[in-house]
């Protein structure tokens, strides 16, 4: 029997990545033409759950296919410590001679002990990337650091990667840099003095997945696996993802299982099942996780556009709150950071989760 493919759980490849073709095509350029080349420096943007992580996995598989060195990193407490770390392991495993032994010794106390490196210590980083890059060099090969969420990241551990990183450009070396995280985390990071140069990055905003790819798909993978399901049920499941690829995985995950347990049939009560369980699944992994730093107000803001079918007026939300203007701006600004909403058009905004509306709907009837 075959297995499941799908694996609906954070960075985890998908069967097929669906509505990706291309995207990647400057970075894997970028290898090829190595030092300097403008695809070295991207940037993922989306919402929760659109496959930001799957395509830093991406990035990794291809970077490595040219035999480059990889870092990857989350942008918790520390991380600039930790790629410190990693470098001199990779220098150490790599390098030879009198000089790889003095770098050895400069990082013998450790990158990772406080969250921004002190100044002696960003010396210390700079000369081991440097230290490594040279070897990388002469192998004719690089180093490609990805840092995913990077809306969680401290802004002077980011200020000292994105110098660093600009310094090793600047100086012809082979160094690649991948960013994922939420639009407005991104908007800032690019807005602020210390990473004006990654402004030049190759921005990639990440959207939904047209359902009639789903289809396509969830219909070729379930009759590769000889399971019969009928064409409208292979709609219905595409349609309930909305295209958002965590929910694809979440609905094909679970309309595997019910197809398993149904001696590979799939009738309309298993397709129901599926969805609902998969929804179920976003809801707790997805949208709890996102609400749980929510304040009480910005909980009452986002109820409140929870009673529109689609995008949200700002005017309108004010009249539902009572609120000022400048309230629903801070709200708005306050929810666009977080990643729960986005702009849809000039003065209006819309839940940026799939299942968040009728979530929140469920709550008010609570």
């Amino acid at each position: 029997m075959i297995e499941n493919p799908f694996r609906p759980s954070a960075g985890a490849t998908p069967p097929e990545i669906i509505g990706r073709s291309g995207l990647l095509d400057e970075f894997k350029y970028g290898l090829r033409l190595g030092s300097g080349a403008p695809g070295l420096l991207t940037i993922f943007t989306g919402a929760r759950g659109i496959g930001k992580t799957v395509m830093l996995g991406e990035v990794h598989d291809a970077a490595r296919r040219e035999g480059w060195a990889v870092i990857a990193e989350t942008a918790t407490e520390g991380f600039m410590g930790r790629v410190g770390e990693e470098m001199l392991s990779l220098t150490q495993e790599l390098g030879s001679g009198p000089q790889n032994r003095r770098i050895t010794a400069i990082g013998a106390a450790g990158f990772s002990i406080t969250t921004q490196l002190a100044p002696e210590r960003q010396v210390a980083w700079r000369k081991l990337g440097e230290e490594l890059l040279h070897i990388l060099d002469n192998k004719h090969t690089g180093l490609i650091i990805t840092v995913d969420e990077i809306h969680a990241a401290d802004r002077n551990e980011l200020a000292q990667l994105a110098a660093s990183v600009q310094h090793f450009i600047q100086d012809r070396l082979p160094i690649g840099l991948v960013f994922a995280g939420l639009p407005a985390a991104v908007s800032d990071l690019l807005n602020e003095g210390v990473a004006t140069f990654l402004r030049r990055a190759d921005k990639i905003d990440l959207h939904a997945a047209g359902i009639r790819d789903v289809e396509r798909s969830f219909a070729s993978i379930f009759a590769t696996a000889g399971f019969r399901v009928p064409p409208h049920l292979v709609q219905k499941a595409a349609e309930s993802t909305g295209g958002y690829p965590f929910l694809i995985q979440l609905v094909g995950y679970f309309l595997w299982r019910e197809a398993e347990n149904n001696n590979g049939t799939v009738t309309d009560a298993e397709a129901d099942r599926a969805v609902q369980a998969a929804h179920r699944r976003n809801a707790r992994t997805v949208i709890e996780a996102a609400l749980s730093t929510v304040s009480a107000k910005d909980l009452q803001f986002l109820r409140a556009m929870a009673q529109d079918d689609g995008p949200s007026i700002a005017g309108d939300l004010g009249k539902r709150l009572k609120a000022k203007t400048n309230l629903v701006a801070n709200y708005r600004s306050r929810l666009l950071a977080a990643g729960l909403v986005e702009p849809a058009g000039h003065g209006k905004i819309d839940f940026a989760i799939p299942g968040l509306r009728q979530y929140l709907r469920n709550l008010n009837t609570d």
